[in-house]
């Protein structure tokens, strides 16, 4: 029996297929978008504007769609990340080789295991400080906190219309509309 090569950063930069990530040392396709993905993908990035603009409270790079390469087979694209600006004082480009101090994704139907079991110890490894997983389908929003070498739950919003959620509690985000209502 031969054994299984683990593909690399390398192996993911050379790849011609689009919306694909190395998860597990598997160049793995993205879930088809869904509108309800790419709505709340939308509006949480509009709720969190503030945060990436000098007139808000400020200090932090948030995208969307961008990869992070961890470990050399480990490079999973985030539907939203973000690094405080006093750890990455320029704006980057390419691929991310430092861990965000946040990240949110939007949990597909198929693809729970990925962003519920994979990604969380993932990015326990690398100690990212917060992450949130969003359910569009149920209007929910799970954040964790890393707390000693763990996440712990530090809010579970569902059908809330606002809230302060942290690492962005200085400002009140729109629930109900980041989360799907119309």
């Amino acid at each position: 029996m031969e054994a299984r090569q683990l593909k690399t950063i390398d192996d993911l930069l050379l790849s011609n297929e689009e919306r694909v990530e190395l998860i597990g040392g598997e160049i793995v396709r993205r879930p088809m978008a869904r509108f309800q993905h790419g709505m709340v993908q939308k509006r949480a990035s509009r709720e969190l504007g503030p945060f990436d603009h000098p007139s808000g409270p400020g200090g932090w790079w948030i995208a969307t769609e961008v990869s992070v390469a961890y470990e050399p087979h480990e490079c999973p694209s985030h539907d939203l990340a973000g690094w405080r600006k006093e750890r990455l004082p320029g704006m980057p480009s390419g691929v991310m080789d430092l861990a965000p101090d946040w990240v949110c994704e939007i949990v597909s139907p198929g693809h729970e295991r990925k962003d519920t079991l994979h990604l969380p110890l993932l990015l326990q490894r690398h100690k990212v400080p917060y992450y949130w997983l969003i359910w569009p389908e149920d209007r929910t929003l799970i954040a964790h906190s890393f707390e000693d070498r763990h996440y712990k739950v530090i809010a579970t919003l569902k059908d809330e219309t606002s809230a302060r959620v942290p690492p962005f509690e200085a400002i009140e985000l729109d629930l109900a509309y980041m989360l799907g209502a119309e």
